[in-house]
């Protein structure tokens, strides 16, 4: 089963995956995981972030692996753990910069196309029903307001980052998802038969619920149709 989980910046997407992931016993890759670790790759080499070919390249190179259970998950570089490191503002800032470079979300739709394609898989991101896999089992849509996104990023971050500022936030979220809806290449959209849930009043528990309430009827209909198929 491939679970495709998609929404803008601080929708509850990772959370709710691996919530999915682990209740499933699937395999959770974060693809935003991707574009940080290439985001963070760029930074290390000085490499101009807006430069289209130099980030393919980056992008191209980067040996980015995901290791571990869906509540460890593990970021690493050329074999290096980068976890920590590809949650700061920085690298999430320039992971929304390349993301919308064409050749780059071509040669990570491709590494996660491969990853996807071993089965038993929740991915979340902003193409996943879209492009990366239209034909997903299951389909999601998860947003909300900006205010109450910005919210939850500056409760997330002040721990580790007390000079955060939610004014900030909320302007770079909805500078992301202004990039995100109107890049030419793969814009952030809701999938055909995408199930929606906007999550501003809803709490993490009710939405899990009512995702694994339609995982659970797409199992037992795909049940049902293999065991037509056998008589």
């Amino acid at each position: 089963m491939i679970i495709a989980i998609d929404g803008p910046s601080g929708a509850g997407k990772s959370t709710l995956g691996r919530m999915l992931a682990r209740e499933l016993g699937l395999l959770y890759l974060d693809t935003g995981a991707m574009y940080r670790a290439v985001a963070y790759a760029a930074l290390r080499s000085g490499a101009d972030t807006t430069d289209g070919e130099a980030m393919a390249k980056v992008a191209r190179e980067a040996n980015i692996e995901l290791a571990g259970d869906p509540d460890s998950l593990q970021v690493l570089l050329d074999g290096h753990d980068i976890s920590k490191e590809i949650r700061s503002e920085a690298a999430g800032h320039s992971a929304s910069i390349i993301s919308a470079i064409p050749k780059v979300r071509r040669e990570l739709v491709r590494r996660q196309r491969e990853l996807g394609a071993r089965g038993g898989v929740v991915l979340d991101g902003r193409d996943i029903g879209t492009v990366v896999f239209p034909d997903a089992d299951a389909k999601f849509f998860l947003t909300a307001t900006p205010e109450q996104r910005a919210g939850r990023r500056y409760d997330e971050e002040r721990r580790r980052a007390p000079d955060l500022n939610y004014e900030e936030i909320l302007h770079d979220i909805n500078a992301r998802d202004n990039r995100d809806s109107s890049r030419t290449d793969s814009p952030l959209a809701i999938a055909d038969n995408a199930v929606v849930f906007d999550t501003t009043e809803l709490s993490i528990e009710e939405v899990f619920g009512r995702m694994l309430e339609v995982v659970q009827s797409k199992i037992a209909s795909q049940g049902h149709s293999h065991s037509s198929e056998r008589s």
